[in-house]
């Protein structure tokens, strides 16, 4: 069953004289108790299409669901299902303690403290902010604001959890403690999660599968292992001597430069990276040969480790080039 669906997702903005569609016909679905990253670039339509959904932007059209409530048209009955960290917005207040937020944040979504008040302490636990629990979230670091801005979405209990980067501000040491958090609950309460963040550490770490928006239209929505599959199979790397003659390695640059788009040309102090993302593997020996005629020596060629980052690299330039 689909606790989120997106049917066709349209939204215009007015900037002065120019119209930008912010979201075109985007469409997608959440399954029950899965945990969902969008990703994109900055200006892509992430964060439009979160706020459509959560009921704070009207779109111009398409249809949101909630857990097959109509968004807009019973949007009070949609609100009840949902909580969301929002980027740059101060989603707790600042002179009320963390258990003070928690408790009344909790509470206008008619969960009362005499109810809730274990799993409030349950969360303060796996969120590590136990010590930081009569502090007033004015005194806190960066850090521990968004975490607790995190418990109080959390402490509602709703079927469907918005998090728009939940690590910024956030060290290492605290963003492997926020990604642990999130899988332990998630695994133990089954909350359907869609998180949005510029980590992609966050994303691999946590999520089973990404939905990558670029320029307001969806480009990607994949299984991560199955992503990752498919970029690996086509991600290489020739390394060549700089030895040689310099006008013969400009030439196979500037020949691989243009057969390959997106070739990427790395030159260190002895040797020249080609890195190359292949539609068919069986073009690796047309790189080859490009290199053979132009007179450079190959020094090594390999497959290349591909992470959710460099995919989701791969996958916003080719939709910048197919575009122009």
């Amino acid at each position: 069953m689909a606790s989120l669906v997106v049917s066709d997702l349209t939204k215009t903005f007015r900037e002065k004289k120019r119209v930008v569609e912010a979201v075109k016909n985007v469409s997608f679905s959440v399954g029950e108790g899965e945990m969902v990253g969008l990703l994109g670039p900055n200006g892509a339509g992430k964060t439009t299409t979160i706020k459509c959904t959560l009921g704070l932007v009207k779109p111009d059209s398409g249809r949101i669901e909630v857990e097959g409530v109509d968004a807009w048209r019973e949007r009070r009955k949609s609100a009840a299902k949902l909580a969301a960290v929002l980027e740059g917005a101060r989603n707790t207040y600042w002179r009320l303690t963390v258990w003070e937020n928690i408790v009344y944040f909790a509470g206008i979504h008619g969960i009362p403290v005499s109810r809730g008040g274990d799993y409030f302490k349950y969360l303060l636990s796996v969120l590590k902010l136990e010590e930081q629990k009569d502090v007033e979230v004015r005194k806190l670091s960066s850090g521990y604001k968004q975490k607790t801005a995190v418990a109080c979405a959390l402490a509602k209990r709703t079927p469907i959890v918005f998090l728009d980067e939940p690590t910024l501000g956030l060290d290492v040491e605290a963003s492997y403690d926020l990604r642990e958090a999130l899988r332990k609950l998630q695994s133990e309460e089954g909350r359907t999660m869609v998180i949005s963040s510029h980590d992609m550490k966050v994303i691999q770490d946590v999520c089973s599968r990404v939905i990558i928006i670029s320029r307001g239209r969806i480009v990607t929505d994949e299984k991560i292992p199955d992503l990752l599959t498919l970029f690996a199979a086509r991600r290489y790397k020739v390394v060549i001597s700089q030895n040689g003659d310099d006008g013969a390695i400009r030439r196979a640059e500037t020949e691989a430069l243009e057969r390959f788009p997106g070739c990427e040309i790395r030159r260190n102090p002895q040797t020249v990276d080609v890195l190359v993302s292949l539609a068919d593997g069986r073009q690796i020996y047309e790189l080859v040969e490009i290199m053979r005629t132009s007179g450079v020596a190959i020094e090594t060629i390999t497959q290349e480790e591909v992470d959710l980052e460099k995919a989701f690299l791969e996958v916003v330039r080719r939709e910048a080039r197919a575009c122009g």
